[in-house]
């Protein structure tokens, strides 16, 4: 083999691992940002939190957008990361930011929703969540629901609905019928994940509550926990498991 085949041969091998090395699945990279696509319409916005337990965590929430105009579930961490957000959903993506719901009431949740508030964007969460974010001395959310709220996105329906104790008391879902999508936050795990803080958790109803959602909504393909992968209802079942008490 001569030289000039040897270094084509390396040329190519090192085109190939480059491709390799890059995520072809994020559409937004900043130190402090990721967004990930998982479908034409639903992106994944992650953000890192520091915390003294668990380090630096990644914190999931969601952007579902439509017809020119967005809705975001969970804030990024904080203020400045979410106007990081805000930017690339109404520059990048030229989507008007309709509301932003929030899961439950820890930072990893609401810790930049006055960045949102700032823009007389509303803010959506069940009774128990602002009642807990008062306490918690949390950022606190504008528009209060009980049990059960439902936003339109063009003409696409978001179900954001309580449906029992788990992670936190208050703990919502947000179900996207048009995109068989939901957003579980922290009450549903990803595969193979521990079971996490579970210092405002309630282990006894956990699994139980899951059971519901899985039952209410029998046609999920893509199910978002509040940190780490994606994926479908098997997650669902994962985290029955996980905190299935005999």
């Amino acid at each position: 083999m001569n030289y000039k085949s040897s270094f084509l041969i390396l040329f190519f091998i090192a085109i190939l691992l480059g491709c390799k090395s890059q995520n072809p699945n994020i559409t937004y990279s900043s130190e402090t940002l990721k967004i990930i696509p998982v479908s034409q319409n639903s992106f994944i916005h992650i953000s890192y939190l520091q915390t003294e337990d668990y380090e630096k965590v990644a914190c999931n929430g969601l952007i579902y957008m439509n017809e020119g105009e967005a809705i975001v579930f969970d804030t990024p961490i904080d203020i400045e990361t979410s106007n990081e957000l805000i930017e690339w959903v109404t520059k990048t993506k030229e989507h008007k930011i309709k509301a932003v719901v929030v899961n439950h009431f820890h930072d990893d949740c609401l810790g930049g929703v006055e960045a949102f508030h700032q823009l007389n964007i509303p803010s959506y969460a069940n009774n128990q969540t602002i009642e807990l974010a008062k306490k918690e001395g949390n950022a606190i959310p504008k528009i209060s629901f009980e049990h059960k709220n439902e936003l339109m996105l063009g003409k696409q329906k978001i179900i954001n609905r309580h449906f029992g104790e788990a992670h936190t008391k208050d703990n919502i879902v947000s179900y996207i019928p048009s995109e068989h999508l939901l957003f579980g936050g922290c009450a549903v795990k990803s595969f193979n994940a521990t079971k996490g803080y579970l210092g405002d958790a309630n282990i006894d109803e956990w699994s139980i509550t899951i059971n519901k959602i899985k039952t209410a909504y029998p046609d999920l393909k893509i199910v978002i926990p509040g940190h780490g992968d994606y994926g479908g209802d098997e997650l669902l079942d994962y985290t029955i498991s996980l905190f299935h008490i005999e």
